[in-house]
C-alpha cells in the first residue's frame, strides 16, 4: 500500500444533502506539494492514494463516484454515483460526471473533457 497522500479536513460544505470534506495534500506529488488544499470528497475513498490524481479548487467527487491514476479534477467540476475516472484525464470548468459511468483517458496523452459537458448513462437527461 502506498503512503497516503492526502487527508480530509475539518472544513466542509453541505452539498445535496451531504456532508464533503477539503482535502489537504500530506506529501509532495506531481505539481501538489504537502499542505496544499484540494477539493472535496464524501470519503476518503473517493480518491486514489496511488498515482497523481487530485481535485483542485472546487471540485466535488461523492456517493460512490472514484478517481484515481492521472486524474485532475478542477473548477467546478462534480463526480459522483457510480462514475469511474481514470486514466491520464483532466476535467475543467462545470463538467458532470455521473451514472455507472467508466470515462478513461490514454496514457500517452491528456484526456481532456471542459465546458458544460455531461456525461452519464441515462440518456433521458
Amino acid at each position: 500500500m502506498t503512503d497516503k497522500k492526502f487527508e480530509l479536513t475539518n472544513i466542509t460544505i453541505e452539498h445535496e444533502g451531504r456532508t464533503l470534506y477539503r482535502i489537504k495534500a500530506l506529501r509532495d506529488f506531481a505539481d501538489v506539494k504537502a499542505g496544499d488544499l484540494g477539493g472535496y470528497l464524501e470519503t476518503e475513498s473517493n480518491l486514489s492514494h496511488e498515482g497523481n490524481a487530485w481535485l483542485y479548487d472546487n471540485a466535488r467527487v461523492y456517493g460512490n463516484a472514484r478517481v484515481s491514476e492521472d486524474v485532475r479534477v478542477y473548477n467546478n467540476v462534480w463526480v459522483y454515483g457510480n462514475a469511474r475516472v481514470y486514466g491520464n484525464m483532466k476535467l475543467y470548468d462545470n463538467v458532470r460526471v455521473y451514472g455507472n459511468v467508466r470515462l478513461c483517458g490514454d496514457k500517452r496523452r491528456d484526456g481532456r473533457l471542459y465546458g458544460n459537458a455531461q456525461v452519464s448513462d441515462d440518456l433521458t437527461s
